[in-house]
């Protein structure tokens, strides 16, 4: 078997909306890049995802200098959103987690909340260094994350996704496979693996850059949502739950903490290290 490369990188600069998969990115203590520094938030102030809103994926930013970001969505006409300075901060709320952010402004507020027929509000994360901790049970002090679920990259294999959809395949809703790598929303795609190997890292690198193997990812209901129509189904949580459950959790890919900074590529070889 050939080495594991880099098969794919992608880059969510607004949580839960739609992102673009680059051809190399720089990779931050927090994650890579523009990686989710802006997420949507209600009225009072608690994030709003593909969880309640999964329309939210038929919505895209793609980044542009200066980490602005140019909104497009169905219906609506595309809006770009700069940086807002520095101001004082609004407190928002994610996972039960307070964290400090900058309102982007009324434009932005008003371009999601009709295309969304909801009042929500765009916020912008200014100081991922030191806004929200990682999670102290699987970090080291200081280390930090963007707007991400819980860790700075969430990385899957093709392996493993042929291995899912061959079990949605003989499972009780073959029609919604095979799935696609977007609907697990992920940072870093590697080929050349076995499948599952990846439940037994712990330390890899890619390219010149290494990475700490935090804990496996627990998948919610914003995987069943076709990223393409916005749709719902059951998959791929029904066949999660029969055949990758760990304790509470229905499991698929790793979350990642950055050992350092540096650029990874697509094609970059990945090592596991430990």
């Amino acid at each position: 078997m050939a080495p594991p490369v880099l098969r794919s990188l992608h880059v969510h600069p607004v949580k839960s909306v739609a992102g673009h998969a680059p051809a190399e990115a720089a990779v931050e203590p927090w994650g890579l890049a523009g990686d989710r520094r802006w997420m949507l938030v209600d009225a009072a102030g608690r994030a709003v995802t593909q969880r309640q809103q999964p329309r939210l994926a038929l919505a895209a930013a793609a980044p542009l200098p200066d980490g602005a970001v140019r909104l497009t969505a169905p219906g609506a006409a595309p809006l770009t959103v700069t940086v807002p300075e520095p101001s004082d901060a609004a407190v928002v709320e994610l996972f039960g987690e307070k964290v400090e952010a900058v309102p982007a402004g009324v434009a932005s507020d008003r371009w999601f909340s009709s295309y969304l027929g909801a009042p929500v509000r765009l916020v912008h994360l200014d100081d991922p260094a030191y806004r929200r901790p990682i999670d102290p049970d699987y970090a080291l002090p200081g280390e930090t994350v963007s707007f991400a679920d819980g860790f700075p990259l969430l990385l899957v294999s093709v392996a493993s996704l042929d291995a899912l959809n061959s079990l949605i395949a003989q499972g009780d809703h073959p029609d919604e496979g095979p799935l696609p790598v977007n609907r697990f929303r992920p940072n870093l795609v590697v080929d050349g693996t076995a499948p599952w190997a990846e439940d037994h890292w712990r330390r890899i690198a890619v390219g010149e850059v290494s990475f700490r193997v935090a804990k496996p990812c627990g998948r919610c209901v914003v995987t069943t949502t076709d990223q393409a129509t916005a749709e719902r189904g059951k998959e791929p949580l029904r066949t999660l739950a029969r055949h990758r459950r760990f304790g509470d959790r229905l499991v698929f890919g790793q979350n990642l903490v950055p050992e350092h900074t540096g650029t990874v590529h697509v094609g970059d070889p990945v090592r596991v290290l430990a």
